[in-house]
């Protein structure tokens, strides 16, 4: 059963997680899997797998997460900010993908589990000026260089960037620019995962002035 295999990867952390909350990640699972075959979301099909690739990957994160405002770039179909925002009520999130049946699965998501604290949105995130942001979090979305080249418009004069790497490249990190500072590199413990993760924290040093 799902729910009690989330259940035992959840007491392998230090997450405290309600039942309501193991439930909407129960049905934001479902939901991939049904999306999944039609719209091709993920090509992870197994929903069990999901839960260790997909869901414990994303929340593992949260304990580093500092601030109220937050935006996924790059979200795909909800990945991190969905788990994210399941488990943190009191935080909001902008999900960006600039493929249309992303969003549409995402606004669905937010219909079906009320998830008031979500804003799916269409849009390059070159383009996505809206607001700026506590944190600007991506998984698998591009190199690090990209990544803060596309989204330094996005956060806010303390904010901070979060990306979920599969390996901490010392090129990357050699190649980072004076612009930018490595504040933490965390090696991330996922229950069942035989993979590499770590949490790169880092702030952009011009947004200080």
């Amino acid at each position: 059963m799902l729910k009690s295999q989330l259940v035992k990867l959840i007491q392998q952390t230090d997450l405290l997680i309600s039942e309501a909350q193991i439930d909407q990640l129960i049905q934001y699972v479902m939901m991939l899997d049904k999306w999944n075959k039609a719209y091709n979301l993920t090509s992870i099909r197994d929903p069990n797998e999901m839960l260790i690739k997909h869901i414990m990957d994303s929340l593992v994160i949260s304990p580093y997460l500092l601030g109220q405002e937050f935006i996924d770039v790059g979200t795909g179909p909800g990945l991190p900010g969905i788990p994210l925002a399941i488990i943190n009520p009191d935080k909001h999130f902008d999900l960006v993908d600039s493929l249309g049946k992303r969003v549409r699965f995402l606004k669905q998501v937010q219909f079906e589990l009320k998830l008031s604290n979500i804003h799916p949105e269409q849009s390059r995130i070159e383009a996505y000026r809206h607001k700026q942001f506590d944190g600007v979090i991506s998984r698998a979305f591009a190199s690090l260089m990209d990544m803060l080249d596309w989204c330094q418009h996005l956060p806010n004069k303390t904010g901070l960037f979060y990306a979920l790497k599969s390996q901490a490249s010392q090129e990357e990190l050699t190649n980072l620019s004076h612009d930018y500072q490595l504040k933490n590199c965390i090696k991330l413990q996922i229950p069942q995962l035989d993979a590499e993760r770590n949490l790169l924290i880092i702030q952009k040093l011009t947004a200080l002035n």
